[in-house]
């Protein structure tokens, strides 16, 4: 099981590694400017991380997309990766009505695509000066999740393997982290066992409990 993580030069690419590496998967991290996209061919699936700016200064990162979706490849955006996709298909990025770096939002969802299975609602660590404004969300996408405002925080392609949340994951203070790329992994192909996923999320909810005090 290989994932081809693009790098969008931030700090938090690596705490994505480490969940996957933990779920079993091979991970070959490439900068978005050092991407070759005939590297997309030879793995199960596509990571495009956070970083900063917007996603049309994030290298290779809208180019990446466009040749998953061609090809049939899974994607999975976060934060700046979600709005990547949102731009390919036509969606506008910009300011969000909030700006929050470190800050955790209540989310809402439909229990859809990645968000399978994570509690309803469920706390989100939110990194993000910009947003996929929801009257652009394209046609072809649903939106997976959402903040009491409103914000989108999950959008999801109707047909293709494509998905993006504008949350982070990674973060120990988002609920279900593992859970979600869990889920992502198996519509890469690889399902990782229950009890491993379980172990996992108790581990982060112990250390959430303590980051909370």
């Amino acid at each position: 099981m290989r994932v081809l993580v693009v790098d969008n030069y931030d700090s938090f690419v690596y705490n994505l590694v480490q969940y996957l590496a933990q779920l079993g998967a091979e991970c070959v991290v490439r900068r978005n400017d050092e991407v070759d996209l005939d590297e997309i061919g030879k793995v199960d699936g596509v990571l495009v991380s956070p970083g900063p700016g917007t996603p049309e200064r994030a290298g290779a990162s809208i180019d990446v997309i466009k040749k998953c979706a061609d090809t049939g490849k899974p994607v999975f955006g976060v934060c700046l990766g979600h709005q990547a996709i949102g731009v390919v298909w036509g969606g506008t990025v910009d300011r969000a009505p909030e700006l929050l770096h470190g800050k955790t939002s209540i989310v809402f969802h439909e229990g859809k695509g990645v968000l399978a299975g994570v509690p309803q609602p469920f706390i989100a660590t939110r990194y993000h000066s910009l947003t996929v404004l929801p009257e652009t969300i394209p046609a072809e996408f649903e939106v997976t999740g959402k903040t009491e405002t409103g914000i989108v925080m999950g959008i999801r392609h109707k047909e293709l393997p494509v998905e993006g949340v504008q949350f982070h994951p990674e973060s120990v203070l988002t609920d279900g982290g593992h859970r979600m790329l869990a889920n992502w992994l198996k519509v890469c192909g690889f399902e990782v066992p229950e009890a491993t996923v379980a172990t996992l999320e108790n581990g982060m909810r112990t250390l959430a409990a303590a980051a909370r005090l």
